[in-house]
């Protein structure tokens, strides 16, 4: 490591000079996901284009941070690499490197950020801010607010070199990242080292609870890289994936892709119990804008308006209460009509405010209002809402924005965990079917069913119907095993199982039987004496329904071949089909299922 420059001067012209359009060059290292051996994202780094080469990144950001322009350099790199990002790469994700430090100064403001980023032209959902520390974060819950700000613009977190330097649990737990980066202490050399083995194998359990993706770094040895697909981490980066260079690449390097083609298929952790929720909050979303009070005119109104074109509404404002809202296109409507103005220039703003706008404290989780966009009361759509703290005007936010936070974060969580029984919803499964596809080994798709569930469900109510099925969550999980098959809940009373077990036949057998015996405990007493329960059929008709039993359709099937997933699914659902109308609970397609291995 150079010598540190003790003259100021000579640190305020290394600073000046790297702040230059020329003074840094950006590079790109890539990440490999571990399952698919795909190029999924880059992490953006940045190199001192005028200096020697022993002296690095960490030493010129020593010397912006005695400068006090750690701020000026950090965005100055962001811009840089994002930028050459979007100019050379239309897909994939970038890693941006940004210090805690930084975050939390109080003259970076999250919005600056923002703005810089969209300057560069790249998608903010593409980018993920990867938390960096050199030094104790005295507010790691100060830190998670910044970053709630940047998540609710789409961008995702991420916290590096845990296991090494300042990472740690109470930054874990507070910031909740969306990624967190195992350090290069603990991977290199984890296929040697039963210390490391264990430390790692725990990170999984904790990355499995609080819902984050693991990334391995500093990956150089292929035993390494073997043993963490082996214990479920996702992805890896290092020298054995890639260098960093100039232009992003598409695959990893060769010696990475023979390290892993032959191996068998794993089973990845799964997540067995609720997900820590991620702060993102109303507040997250909040314009700061202008506020009117009763005595100011219509004519004071519009001429907020021109002077602030994006400005969607105004709010209405009483002792710093807000009491009403004031939507531009409304008003410029209403202030259009013949005599409109003559009549109500002069009048107090509130003859043109909804009197009920939605107020919303900007405290209040996203996820909250999703009973909101499913109101009969739609008017927030274009007028938006208004965010305020302890019953106070803080600012406003669009109704563009909420529905479509709300939505993405919806979407992504029904997408990949059912919120019932928290196993993995259709996408995990769909890529876990399509990973068994591409093996070498003979494995079975079960698709599990119950039988009369809705009768059941409609005479017991919803509560009972889901009580059902989370026991037959539990009771799967009792008879796999776990290091080789894979359960998941694709939705209502449908499950699917991926068996790799050689024995699943006799493991399907005990499942029916264990679950057909404790369900009647779910049933009345007198239901249960007379074995059954009345309801009433799809037209309507008054029938009588026995107890609530599980039925399993399964199909064999032998790799290599060339069907895809979704008609693998079809058989196994075929089978569940047969299983249900002959009353088998367990029906079995006799013959493997294999494609030619020529074309």
């Amino acid at each position: 490591m150079p010598q540190l420059p003790t003259r100021p001067s000579l640190r305020q012209q290394v600073v000046e000079r790297t702040l230059a359009p020329d003074g840094l060059v950006p590079v790109f290292q890539p990440l490999m996901r571990l399952d698919t051996l795909e190029i999924v994202a880059h992490e953006g780094l940045s190199r001192c284009a005028f200096a020697p080469d022993d002296f690095s990144i960490l030493d010129l950001l020593d010397f912006a941070r005695m400068e006090r322009r750690l701020v000026d350099v950090e965005l100055h790199a962001a811009n840089i690499i994002s930028s050459r990002f979007a100019a050379i790469a239309d897909e994939g994700r970038l890693l941006l490197n940004l210090s805690a430090q930084a975050i939390l100064q109080d003259t970076l403001r999250p919005d600056e950020l923002l703005l810089t980023l969209a300057g560069s032209g790249l998608d903010p959902a593409r980018i993920t801010i990867e938390v960096t520390e050199r030094d104790v974060v005295e507010s790691p819950s100060r830190l998670a607010h910044a970053l709630g700000y940047l998540r609710a613009h789409g961008m995702r977190v991420a916290l590096d070199d845990f296991g090494n330097g300042h990472s740690n649990f109470e930054m874990w737990n507070e910031i909740h990242p969306d990624v967190v980066k195992i350090d290069r202490y603990l991977i290199n050399g984890l296929s040697r080292s039963a210390e490391r083995l264990a430390i790692v194998r725990a990170l999984c359990q904790v990355a499995e609870t609080l819902g984050a993706e693991l990334v391995g770094e500093g990956v150089e040895d292929p035993a390494d890289l073997r043993l963490m697909r082996e214990l479920g981490i996702p992805y890896a980066q290092g020298f054995l994936i890639g260098h960093p260079a100039p232009m992003p690449v598409r695959e990893p390097a060769s010696e990475a892709r023979r390290a892993l083609s032959a191996l068998s298929v794993s089973v990845l952790p799964t997540r067995r119990s609720p997900v820590t929720q991620r702060p993102t909050q109303v507040g997250h979303l909040m314009i700061e804008a202008p506020f009117v009070v009763p005595a100011q005119t219509n004519e004071e109104v519009m001429a907020l308006f021109v002077a602030h074109p994006e400005l969607h509404a105004i709010a209405v404002v009483q002792q710093g209460r807000p009491i009403g809202l004031i939507n531009r296109r409304l008003a410029n409507e209403r202030m259009a009509q013949p005599f409109a103005r003559e009549l109500l220039a002069r009048k107090s703003c509130t003859a043109l405010m909804n009197a009920a706008p939605l107020l919303c404290d900007e405290s209040r989780r996203l996820e909250s209002l999703a009973d909101v966009l499913r109101g009969e009361d739609q008017r927030y759509l274009s007028d938006g809402f208004i965010v305020t703290s302890g019953g106070l005007y803080r600012g406003l936010g669009t109704g563009e924005a909420l529905v479509r936070r709300v939505s993405e974060l919806r979407i992504d969580a029904a997408r990949h965990a059912n919120p019932l029984t928290f196993l993995p919803g259709n996408v995990p499964t769909t890529e876990h079917l399509e990973r068994l596809l591409g093996g070498s080994e003979m494995f079975a798709v079960a698709h599990v069913d119950l039988t009369d569930f809705k009768p059941f469900n409609d005479h017991y109510g919803y509560f009972r119907g889901d009580e059902m099925i989370r026991l037959v969550s539990t009771i799967l999980g009792e008879f796999v095993d776990p290091t080789l098959d894979f359960i998941g809940h694709i939705g209502g009373d449908d499950f699917v199982v991926l068996f790799q077990s050689i024995d699943w036949t006799e493991r399907c057998r005990c499942i029916i039987e264990t679950f057909n015996a404790r369900a009647t405990a779910l049933f009345d007493p007198a239901d249960v004496a007379r074995g059954g329960l009345h309801g009433k059929d799809r037209h309507g008709e008054p029938q009588f329904y026995r107890f609530t039993t599980l039925v399993v359709g399964g199909v064999n099937v032998v790799p290599p071949m060339r069907q895809r997933a979704q008609t693998i699914a079809a058989l196994a659902a075929r089978a569940k089909r047969q299983a249900k109308r002959n009353e088998l609970g367990l029906h079995v397609v006799s013959r493997a299922v294999r494609s030619p291995l020529s074309a």
